[in-house]
């Protein structure tokens, strides 16, 4: 059955929210709506680096300590903001509107201890919205033994069929965390998280200048990269692990480049993401015909330069194969709305690494539908 949804993500970079009007039946067809971005403010994310902070010593996935209670009320309003002005944008009924697709934004994701941590009220969105709102996508998969993530293969592999792409391809989206899907036709994709995306490069450009992000990779073109400082980063244990896997936002630091400039940090930083993700296509028995990059890290030039040198096959951008690069991860939360309400699974053995193909998702009801 299709659908109307829209689908809202706040991802590991914490830049703010996206947002993404799709009418999808879960499955093949995908009809593109328009989408949207709202900004976080600099205290925004102040308010949620807090939040990860205190997250880390979460044992119960309910419980709100120190900063993450506010910070859940901030991506709650945040959100509801975000639909209201993209819905009084592009002049759209909340009435013509099926589902929402509530990712909320994760604070802790520790797959190994059964735990993962998304923030964000549905209920009171649901209700400020009057629109059924599914959310917490990934608890049944890290209950049932998965990762939890990632979770966007299932889309990945929809929307390479939809552009007709032939032959196997990687997607790669590159946010605070990347992660990759290898499509090969109908088969079950492949996908694990590779390492950092732009997390390590904004943190070292926040600690190090007060700027949240390498405008453009400016920073990082004008240093050099420390070689044996990324090979150092490289011994990391998690890329000695066999996939499926999965990481936390805070599972790297970007001490070991602490005697570098800032530009040799931001360029070593930047070599480290690409280097990383080289080494999970090394994980796979044989190259895909391309790879197709999206998230936050395709606006970064000196990163894209990086990867076109490393990985083993053609790069190419969302853009340049038709898709709405920054939007693809919200467009995927409105598919998978779709799936949880058609009752179609959500991970799988080749995305998590659990058993079986496994429904996940939880539905609150608007009054508008409960009427």
């Amino acid at each position: 059955m299709t659908l109307r949804a829209i689908g809202l993500m706040s991802g590991t970079s914490m830049d703010g929210v996206d947002v993404a009007l799709l009418d999808t039946d879960g499955e093949a067809r995908l009809v593109f709506g328009p989408t949207g971005f709202f900004p976080y403010s600099e205290a925004d994310r102040d308010l949620l680096r807090a939040a990860l902070a205190d997250a880390t010593r979460l044992a119960d996935r309910e419980a709100r300590p120190g900063a993450v209670g506010a910070a859940e009320r901030l991506i709650t309003e945040r959100h509801a903001q975000a639909v209201e002005s993209f819905l009084r944008d592009e002049k759209l009924d909340p009435a013509a509107v099926d589902i929402i697709g509530f990712h909320g934004q994760t604070v802790l994701h520790r797959p190994e201890r059964r735990l993962t941590v998304q923030i964000g009220d549905a209920k009171t969105l649901a209700e400020r919205l009057g629109v059924d709102v599914t959310f917490d996508f990934r608890a049944d998969d890290v209950a049932a033994g998965g990762e939890g993530a990632p979770l966007v293969p299932a889309y990945h592999r929809a929307l390479v069929a939809a552009s007709g792409i032939a032959g196997p391809a990687a997607v790669i989206n590159i946010g605070g965390v990347a992660n990759v899907t290898f499509v090969d036709g109908a088969a079950e994709p492949v996908a694990f998280d590779t390492g950092p995306g732009n997390a390590l490069i904004d943190d070292v450009m926040l600690a190090r200048t007060g700027q949240p992000v390498d405008r453009d990779g400016a920073t990082a073109a004008k240093g050099r990269v420390d070689e044996a400082v990324l090979q150092s980063l490289l011994l990391h244990p998690y890329f000695q692990k066999t996939y499926p896997k999965s990481l936390d936002r805070n599972d790297f630091s970007f001490h070991l480049t602490n005697k570098l400039s800032v530009e040799d940090a931001a360029a070593t930083l930047t070599a480290f993401t690409a280097a990383s993700l080289a080494l999970a296509f090394g994980q796979r028995p044989s190259a895909p015909a391309r790879a197709i990059i999206c998230g936050g890290g395709v606006h970064n030039p000196t990163l894209m330069g990086e990867l076109a040198r490393r990985l083993p096959c053609p790069v190419a951008t969302a853009a340049e194969v038709g898709w709405m690069g920054d939007a693809i991860e919200a467009q995927a939360f409105a598919f998978l709305a779709v799936r949880v309400l058609n009752g179609l699974p959500l991970t799988f053995p080749g995305t998590t690494g659990v058993s079986a193909p496994t429904k996940g998702g939880r539905i609150v009801r608007s009054d508008r539908t409960m009427r």
